[in-house]
Parts: C-alpha cells; structure tokens; sequence
C-alpha cells in the first residue's frame, strides 16, 4: 500500500513525474516516424523551468512555470505568450493541470503555511481572471483537480478526515467522495470525459494494491489487471470510452495500457526500454505518454496504428514526456534542454 506522500507525487508530476485499431487498418497504414514530428518550446515566466499537462482543441495549454525566486506558478501558453495564473491566496505554488473548451482551468495550489509537507493544497478552478478554491473534503487541508470536461465538471483527489486520498469530483456545494473499490482505503480520480465517465485508481480490501477504475452511473468498477500483474492505474479517458493508463506486468515493470471493450491491452514500450505511461487518449484513438528508451532516457511517444512513435525533444535535451494530446493530435508535456530539465514542449506533425 502506498503512502499518502508518494500518492501525492504520483499525481504531482512536477514535484520530482491506438491503440489497438483493427489489423486489417494497421496493415495498410503507414505508422509515423520521429522525423514527422517537430518539437517547439513554449517558453517559460522568468524562471528556468516550465511543464505543459494539459491542451484544448483551441491549443490552448496550461502547466505550470518557474518564477524569478523559484517558486512555480499555475501557467497558461497561448500564441508565443505565457501568462501567470498565479495562486491561491497566501500560497507560493501553484500547477495548471488541465483546460476545456470555454478555457476553463483547473490544478491545485498551495494556500499557505508548510507546502512541503503536502497537507496546504487546494484543488483550484481558474476563469474570467480569477483563481476559486474548490475546497476539501471535510476534515482535510489537501486536494487536488486532475481534470475538467467539457460541461465544466471537475475531478481529482482529496484527503479525507483520516488523511486518506479518496477520488472525488467538486460539486457547486460540496466535494463529493466516489468512494473505493470493494471497501480499500485509497482512491483518486485523473479524468472525466462529456459523457462523465470517470476513470483513476483505487486500492482495494483484498490485496491492498492500485486497480484501474472506471466511475458512472454512482458506481465504481475495477478495469483489472494485465495478465499476471498486480497493479494498475487509469490516466486518461475519451468520449469513446477508451480508457488508457500504466499496469504492472509479471516481471515487476510498469507498461501502458489501452483498456476497451473489456479487455486491457499491453501497448508495450519504445525498442529497448522497460517502462512506459501512458498519460491521455483523444478521440481519434491516438495515446500520448512516456517510455524509457534502451538507454534508460525517458521519451514522450505517440501510440497510433499499433506503433509507437518516439517523439524526439528539444535541441539538446536528454528526456520528454508527453502528458495531453488533442483531437488535432497536438501532444504537450515537457522536454530537457541544455539548460533546463523541464521546459513545457508541445509536439506537432511535420
């Protein structure tokens, strides 16, 4: 069972960090090459680093940058501009997680006092130039928004009165526990499509292990395992109701998974390497996230028509990571530069 720390990382990223389409398709189809895509920096407030998580169909990209003291704020990139969504009240960092159509942003913020000990974030949504704090369950001091749909419904994660991580989606008038699988302890939610599917983790009674779920109609159901691992955990869900994420498999490595029609597929990882995520799936079926290459180095990749797709980095860089992707098929996450470890980086096809 994880502690709630290494929960918190898990979902922070920035704290530290198609599919399966028919055969006959996959026979005549081309897969893309590295050389098809080209990376560009989308810059950075005055700081040193920058991460892109989230992107609408407007290109429209929120993440989070470096201020001149080195405190991180929530951040919008828009044409060539990067602008600072701030914080909460009394807090000094801050992380955009995800944008909708209206431009809607969400993320959490710290709202004063140790932000080191993980127990003073809040759970934000972001409009018409202003920061609203989402609140907590009751009895808590931490949450988090993982993400927000087109209707403006927004869910994530929050510690509850015993500190333990439970998904949840922010109500108009309260934050609202969906609860656990089969009576576990833990629980987070990472995304919600139009049709408010809900798709996160959850510990379970039995094992005490991460499961895959998938939340509708008041329910909460185990999307399961690969076959013979133990673990699992979804990231990413589209209007379609593919469900993408990472699962362990029987040697003890995490690889990312594509789970539809009732059946969770391995996606593998690049040539070579030994762990892979993947973060987000758009409508067209196209999966973003990162994989280790043969070398170790992580990479952000595409995965569509059974391929997948290293997606290079910037000019010197040794690492990506691709966190959202688009129905454009626009990915965005972060590359290194010979500066900087973190620069947020959007990828588009040549």
């Amino acid at each position: 069972m994880q502690s709630t720390c290494k929960r918190f990382c898990r979902v922070h990223s920035v704290h530290h960090v198609l599919i399966a389409f028919s055969l006959l398709a996959v026979a005549v189809l081309q897969p893309a090459a590295a050389h098809d895509f080209v990376a560009r920096d989308l810059g950075e407030l005055p700081g040193n680093v920058s991460q892109a998580s989230g992107i609408n169909e407007r290109g429209q990209t929120v993440g989070f940058s470096d201020i001149a003291n080195g405190d991180q704020h929530a951040t919008l990139f828009e044409d060539g501009k990067v602008t600072d969504l701030g914080t909460l009240p009394g807090g000094s960092n801050a992380s955009a997680t995800g944008i909708n159509e209206r431009g809607q942003v969400v993320g959490w913020s710290a709202v004063g006092g140790n932000e080191q000990a993980l127990l003073n974030e809040h759970a934000f949504l972001f409009e018409h130039g202003v920061m609203t704090d989402l609140g907590t369950l009751p009895g808590s001091r931490t949450s988090v928004a993982n993400a927000i749909n087109a209707r403006g419904e927004v869910v994530g994660w929050s510690l509850n009165a015993l500190t333990d991580s439970r998904a949840v989606l922010f109500g108009k008038k309260a934050v609202i526990d969906l609860g656990t699988l089969s009576g576990g302890y833990f629980s987070a939610a990472y995304a919600i499509n139009d049709r408010d599917q809900v798709v996160g983790w959850s510990t379970t009674a039995t094992d005490g292990n991460d499961h895959a779920f998938l939340f509708e109609h008041g329910a909460m159901t185990d999307l399961g395992m690969l076959p013979g691992g133990t673990s699992s955990a979804a990231f990413g869900i589209n209007n379609r109701g593919q469900v993408v994420g990472q699962a362990s498999t029987p040697g003890g490595y995490e690889h990312a998974f594509l789970y539809e029609h009732g059946v969770m597929t391995d996606l593998g990882t690049l040539p070579g390497g030994n762990l892979s995520v993947a973060s987000a799936i758009n409508d067209r079926g196209q999966v973003a996230g990162w994989s280790t290459d043969a070398s170790g180095n992580y990479r952000a990749f595409l995965f569509e028509h059974g391929v997948m797709t290293d997606l290079g980095m910037l000019p010197g860089g040794n690492a990506s990571s691709a966190s959202a992707i688009n129905n454009r098929g626009q990915l965005v996450g972060y590359s290194g530069t010979p500066y900087s470890p973190w620069h947020a980086t959007v990828w588009t096809r040549r």
